[in-house]
Order: structure tokens, then sequence, then C-alpha cells
């Protein structure tokens, strides 16, 4: 593979980046614990987030729910993100010299 289609193929695979990036800021994934319930986008950026009245004034337990429903909101987002990055990172193999 020559150089200009090697750089070809890399504007391609930063084409398919970025519009995957679009699409990863557009999914919103839910999560929950203890009945907080928080937002984030497939960009790992949290949107929203719900506290029911019935834990108003017990802070720690709203904090440990927090907590869980962050670390629940990336995990999902990130599995999410690396299955639609799968393609774009498989087609690097070969300009990285893997497709020999």
């Amino acid at each position: 593979m020559g150089f200009m289609d090697q750089a070809k193929d890399l504007y391609k695979l930063q084409r398919q980046a970025k519009e995957i990036k679009k699409q990863l800021k557009n999914i919103h994934i839910e999560a929950e614990a203890d009945g907080i319930v928080l937002v984030a986008n497939g960009e790992q950026t949290f949107i929203d987030a719900k506290v029911p009245e019935a834990l108003s004034g017990d802070v720690k337990r709203i904090e440990k729910a927090f907590v869980e429903a962050a670390n629940k909101a990336i995990k999902k987002s990130q599995a999410i993100a690396a299955d639609k990055m799968k393609d774009v990172m498989g087609g690097m193999g070969g300009l990285l010299g893997g497709g020999k």
C-alpha cells in the first residue's frame, strides 16, 4: 500500500470516527441506583439527574447511589462506544502494518 493510499484510508477512518462521535452524542444512557437516575450520552457527559424526594436529607445514601449510578452509566457508555468504534479500529490495522 502506497503512501497516498494510506493517507486516503486515514482520512476515511477520521471521517468515520467523527461520524461515530456525533452518533454517540445523541445516544442517551440511563443508569439507576437506589432511586437516583442519571442520564449520560455516549460521550460520557451527564445530561440529567433525578433524585427522588424520598431520599432528600439522606446525604450519605444520595452520595453512594450517585456514585453507583454514575459508574453504571460510564460502563454502559464505554461498551457502546467500543462497539461502535470496533470497525474503525479494525481498519487501522492495515495502516499500522497489521494488514501484512
